[in-house]
């Protein structure tokens, strides 16, 4: 058996290892758990005696086969509890994820599958992030981040790198939520904040940080 704590470190390092591509460092997990490093080693120590990861001192933490395993599928109901939250349920993109963090360990392949077919087999969550399928096997789509457009570049957003709720509301104040067009009109080299037009004709000025954190398909 797996505890919620185990999987929750579990994705944690998944999460961490796939923005870096390299092992996570025990440091860099306490911060995603906000914990202390002494209590990730201990949990290390636990997935490791149950061949969850691999982990070598002063190396950093990998995942076992096993444990890719669990945290792939961890995220698929995730990803799947957030979309039928908002779209079933009609809650707004910054309101699921503490849900779905409860949702996720509910247990039962045939009630993941279940969902799934109810919601159409969605390749990607209200956030943008795709969602692995039951074979774990994930979906792909070209976008990049409005911080490597140039003036010129047309795109639609299709996705977030930040997913605090202050910064979905902040773009559901501006209307750059999925789905929404923009064209990149100027970036200013003092902050590299940039000049955009959105669909409807409206100019923004947006911040160096939206534009790290906005991802689009040109």
């Amino acid at each position: 058996m797996i505890s919620h704590a185990e999987e929750n470190y579990l994705k944690a390092i998944f999460k961490i290892s796939e923005k870096e591509v390299k092992a996570a460092s025990t440091n860099a997990i306490a911060s995603e758990m906000q914990t202390t490093a002494a209590s990730v080693t201990d949990m290390l120590k636990r997935l490791a005696e149950k061949n969850l990861i691999v982990y070598e001192k002063y190396r950093g933490v990998e995942l076992s086969k096993e444990g890719n395993q669990v945290a792939t599928a961890l995220i698929r109901k995730h990803r799947l509890w957030e979309v039928f939250l908002v779209e079933k349920l009609g809650f707004a993109w910054d309101e699921v994820h503490d849900m779905a963090e409860q949702l996720e360990h509910v247990q039962g392949n045939d009630l993941v599958g279940r969902l799934d077919t109810f919601l159409g087999h969605p390749k990607f969550d209200p956030h943008g992030d795709p969602i692995p399928d039951a074979e774990g096997r994930w979906a792909f789509r070209p976008q990049s981040l409005l911080s490597t457009l140039k003036p010129g570049d047309r795109g639609v957003v299709t996705g977030v790198e930040d997913h605090t709720p202050t910064f979905l509301q902040y773009l559901d104040q501006l209307g750059l939520t999925l789905g929404a067009g923009l064209e990149l009109l100027e970036r200013f080299p003092y902050d590299q904040s940039v000049r955009i037009r959105t669909e409807d004709g409206r100019e923004l000025t947006l911040s160096e940080k939206v534009g790290q954190n906005l991802y689009l398909k040109v």
